[in-house]
């Protein structure tokens, strides 16, 4: 079963036109038991998505989850949590993660410090990835420095379905038969 859709860019006003718009899309893999399951689209305007503000200068978007006891509306089959995190310069949080997820952060804009201590940080700058590694506590830590301009970056993390996964262009099954008689199902329209 699936969606077809088009995701387009948004084009800001004029008032807004010196503003950068970050596009961001996830998918996420459905267990096998599943798949055929009815298709589900689910839409979250910015002003409907509720935010955790744990403290001043931490602004934190719950898109799917849960962050300091704010909860998203959104349903996902597959736990999965999606924050996105606005953090000033000079702060520090912990989010909690459950301990059976693996996840990464994304870095949008500025420099974050992801560890428990100073030592044992990992510098993370605009534009790059940070796996979370599955040894990790079900906390990670994150900082900014004072005098920076502060962090703006994404954290996603989700139970691993531990599942063979087959993708063939926009489809993503379990074995490469289940791919090709998806492609037929959509050819002729079954789906």
């Amino acid at each position: 079963r699936g969606i077809v859709h088009s995701e387009m860019p948004v084009k800001l006003g004029k008032e807004r036109e010196d503003e950068v718009a970050h596009g961001l899309q996830l998918w996420i893999n459905l267990p096998k038991e599943h798949k055929m399951c009815e298709p589900q689209y689910q839409e979250l305007l910015d002003a409907h998505i509720p935010r955790a503000t744990p403290q001043d200068g931490v602004v934190i978007k719950v898109i799917a989850g849960e962050s300091h006891g704010v909860k998203s509306p959104i349903y996902t089959r597959t736990p999965t949590m999606f924050l996105d995190f606005k953090m000033s310069a000079n702060q520090s949080i912990t989010q909690s993660i459950p301990p059976t997820y693996t996840g990464f952060i994304y870095m949008l804009k500025g420099t974050a410090f992801i560890g428990d201590d100073e030592e044992g940080e990992t510098e993370a700058k605009s534009q790059h990835t940070l796996i979370l590694s599955e040894d990790v506590t079900s906390t990670v830590k994150i900082r900014t420095k004072d005098g920076e301009e502060g962090a703006h970056f994404v954290l996603i993390a989700g139970e691993p379905l531990r599942e063979p996964v087959v993708q063939i262009g926009p489809f993503v099954m379990n074995t490469r038969e289940e791919v090709y008689e998806t492609y037929r199902d959509y050819r002729d329209g079954v789906n």
